[in-house]
């Protein structure tokens, strides 16, 4: 029986440490292969992570309430049936499987340049403020622990300082890494075009008749979502990431295996953009439902991990108090991000004749490594055909 390491997969481009929150499982128990098996919050959200092989729980490494990083260890997991690779895709150890794991780095302090010290100081320093270079560590070779840290926060004089620079907030942080990551990394265009919403009002008027008496009141994005899935399907270019660097023999681009769309959801602190998987495969009524569901949990910050990876395509929906136009930043590794200005009342020429319409100005932002600007205006032209037409199944 081999012992395989259970580590800490990444959720994202930018994610680094995770505090483990809960243990769905204990010391002696049975786990099967993609089963839930800890709880961890990232700096977006609380995400479950399942076991990576079918075994017996070993032993846990990583207790509740201590942070890991990325591709750390967690747990050891017996097993009949190892597999090739760790949790993350790393070598799994064929050697020695019981020796001393020198590569936790739960507690471990840093080297280089960088301060010595743990990852729930450095976490919680950035929270409030607090300056790790005026710090003296007690812990081993000098290295700063959470408590320092929080003597320092306690002491008057850094309570003001922390008020007069607050610092970033871990999910805000998280962001801002994000979005110089995709200013830095991804060359973005955009393309522009207004929609028609006089089919969509009319359906969401005559819908409700056809559904269920339980189901959700069907919202406008609702039908984007449906639309974009289905523009994406037929323009499948569009439905791909750019993989590589580009001066690398290895760089491509990868098609998507369906339409795998995330929804920007604002909450507190910053933005979270869940992901609906399969959205072609969705009537309007079940798409309705998991956009309500995830919403309401990202909301909470409590998605699942599966609901922040996997997406190459974004909707951002300000609402009715938003600008009649804007531009939005592509969220890597995705390929593009639809921005939609709030719905407003337009004089418009309709077969010779002045019309008031409803109608929303729609900014489609592409990385021009995957698609060009023919492709990407094809695209919005067809996704706003879609928009305008009545070919909806609800």
């Amino acid at each position: 029986m081999a012992r395989v390491a259970m580590e800490i997969p990444k959720v994202g481009l930018v994610m680094e440490a995770v505090r483990v929150m809960r243990w769905l499982k204990t010391v002696g128990d049975t786990v099967t292969q993609g089963e839930p098996l800890v709880e961890v919050e990232t700096e977006k959200s609380v995400v479950e992570i399942e076991a990576s092989v079918s075994g017996r729980l070993a032993e846990i490494l990583v207790p509740v309430d201590h942070e890991a990083t990325v591709g750390d260890p967690i747990a050891w997991i017996e097993s009949d049936s190892a597999p090739v690779v760790r949790a993350s895709a790393a070598q799994a150890p064929t050697e020695r499987p019981d020796a001393p794991l020198a590569t936790v780095r739960a507690d471990s302090s840093t080297d280089g340049d960088r301060i010595r010290s743990s990852p729930a100081a450095r976490k919680l320093a950035a929270e409030h403020g607090v300056d790790l270079g005026t710090l003296a560590g007690s812990g081993p070779n000098g290295r700063i622990q959470l408590e320092d840290v929080q003597r320092a926060i306690d002491s008057p004089a850094s309570t003001r300082a922390a008020a007069a620079n607050p610092g970033l907030a871990p999910m805000r942080r998280a962001l801002a890494r994000a979005m110089t990551l995709s200013n830095a990394t991804i060359p973005q265009f955009i393309v522009e075009r207004a929609v028609d919403w006089t089919a969509i009002q009319a359906l969401r008027a005559e819908f409700p008749a056809a559904l269920a008496p339980d189901a959700p009141k069907l919202s406008v994005n609702d039908f984007l979502l449906q639309a974009v899935a289905r523009a994406l399907i037929e323009f499948p270019d569009m439905n791909a990431t750019f993989s590589g660097d580009p001066d690398s023999p290895d760089a491509c681009i990868v098609a998507a295996s369906g339409a795998h769309i995330g929804l920007v959801v604002a909450v507190e602190g910053g933005l979270l953009v869940p992901v609906i998987h399969d959205v072609e495969q969705l009537g309007l009524a079940e798409l309705a439902r998991r956009r309500l569901d995830c919403v309401r949990r990202a909301l909470k910050a409590r998605l699942k991990r599966e609901e922040l990876v996997g997406a190459t395509f974004s909707i951002s929906n300000l609402g009715a108090q938003g600008p009649e136009r804007f531009t939005a930043i592509i969220n890597p590794p995705q390929s593009a991000i639809l921005a939609v200005g709030r719905q407003r009342e337009c004089v418009v020429a309709r077969n010779g004749k002045v019309e008031v319409r409803p109608q929303s100005e729609l900014t489609l932002t592409v990385d021009h490594r995957v698609a060009d600007g023919r492709l990407a205006s094809e695209f919005l032209a067809r996704l706003v055909a879609i928009l305008e037409g009545r070919d909806w199944r609800p």
